[in-house]
Parts: structure tokens; C-alpha cells; sequence
């Protein structure tokens, strides 16, 4: 999995994907890869409403179709049962929105990039002790940069991810902050321009994103 760590350390950009159905899904994943977009994440679904075998099913979909090209990977993992799901798909990274010791350890036991949410000082290190590659701070909006800042002072060896909230509006400041890249979901898909159908005018946010990130770093 370390090209997959180097990918996320180089893009520093991961796509949220959340209840989009399976026929509309590679389409929008294109025109998220013509905007820029290498990595993307497609979540499952706590509430059960979409099954975690469809989720599965949509994940190797993505990865068949897409090959070396864009590296798929699972959100909102809950439970180990969808780490063994994700990695029977192809999937190749796993992140939560909480720091489960027992989907962190399942995760690096199936030889998958974990990444966990934390909040605080004491978590973001019990899931880096726990085997996390890197650890998304979320809701990070909720905390700001200058948390973000003061965490990163004892904690720089640990690796951050800005998730919740992000947007062009405040990427550099994260960024200042010393976050190592940012996972964007509703902010950079446009329902609204998927239901339209309209993937060309879909392209053009990630590559406003992708372009703003490149300059940060």
C-alpha cells in the first residue's frame, strides 16, 4: 500500500462519493479524473438503507473500471465485516468517521491504508498507535486552524487529513495549519449537475480544487 500512501502524501485530495447509485457512479467518476481527481472514496451506508454488498459491488465496479488510474477506496466504515468487504473489491484504503481500534487492526491485517477520524490529542494518537496512516481530524470545520495548528505542535508526526467543511474558502488555512491534504465530499460533487446529467460542468469544480491544492504545497 505505499503507493497508495505516496498518492494521498502527492494529491494531498480525496473525493467523497456518498448515495450515489451504481449507473450514475463511473460517469461521475470520470469526470472527476478529468478534473484531476486520483483518489476517490465511496461511503457506506450506516443507516442500512443501501446494503454494504451493493456498496461493495459499487467499489469493485470502480475498481475494474478504472484500473491504476484512480484508486477507490471505502468511507464510513463502521464495522469489520465492511474492511473485509472493501478488500475483497480492490479497495484499497479505509476511513471512518470515528478511531475503532478493531477496524483500524482489521484494516492493516488485510493490508489496506487505514485511515481513521479523530478529535482530539488523545485519539489522534491512540489511532496512530492503533496502526492509522494517516488520521482525518472531523468535523475540522468545528475545531479551525488554529486547533489544527496547536495539535500539530506535540502530534507532527502524525499525518492529518482535513475532513468537514472544507472548501475552496478555507483550504489555505488548513493548509497553513499543517494538514497533509483534505478529504471533500459535497463541496466538490454537485448534485445538483449530476441530476442534470451535466459531467462537463462536474469536471470543472475538482479541477478549481486540484489546482488551489497544487499551489499550497
Amino acid at each position: 500500500m505505499e503507493n497508495v500512501k505516496e498518492l494521498i502524501k502527492n494529491e494531498r485530495l480525496i473525493v467523497i462519493v456518498r448515495g450515489v447509485k451504481g449507473d450514475r457512479l463511473i460517469p461521475l467518476a470520470e469526470a472527476m479524473y478529468a478534473g484531476g481527481v486520483r483518489l476517490l472514496e465511496v461511503t457506506y451506508t450506516a443507516s442500512g438503507k443501501v446494503t454494504d454488498e451493493e456498496t461493495a459491488e459499487n467499489i469493485g465496479a470502480l475498481v475494474k473500471h478504472f484500473g491504476d488510474r484512480m484508486q477507490i477506496g471505502a468511507g464510513t466504515v463502521l464495522t469489520e465485516k465492511q474492511v473485509a468487504l472493501t478488500a475483497a473489491a480492490g479497495g484499497k484504503y479505509i476511513i471512518s468517521p470515528n478511531g475503532n481500534p478493531a477496524v483500524i487492526r482489521a484494516t492493516k491485517a488485510a493490508g489496506l491504508l487505514s485511515i481513521p477520524a479523530a478529535y482530539t490529542p488523545t485519539e489522534i494518537e491512540l489511532a496512530y498507535e492503533c496502526g492509522a496512516d494517516f488520521v482525518k481530524l472531523f468535523p475540522v470545520t468545528a475545531l479551525g486552524p488554529a486547533y489544527v495548528k496547536a495539535v500539530r505542535g506535540p502530534l507532527n508526526h502524525i499525518p492529518l487529513l482535513a475532513v468537514g467543511g472544507v472548501d475552496l474558502s478555507n483550504l489555505a488555512d488548513y493548509a497553513k495549519a499543517g494538514v497533509s491534504g483534505f478529504g471533500i465530499g459535497g463541496n466538490i460533487v454537485d448534485k445538483k449537475m449530476l441530476d442534470a446529467g451535466d459531467y462537463n460542468a462536474i469536471t470543472e469544480l475538482p479541477k478549481q480544487y486540484v489546482t488551489t491544492i497544487k499551489s499550497l504545497y
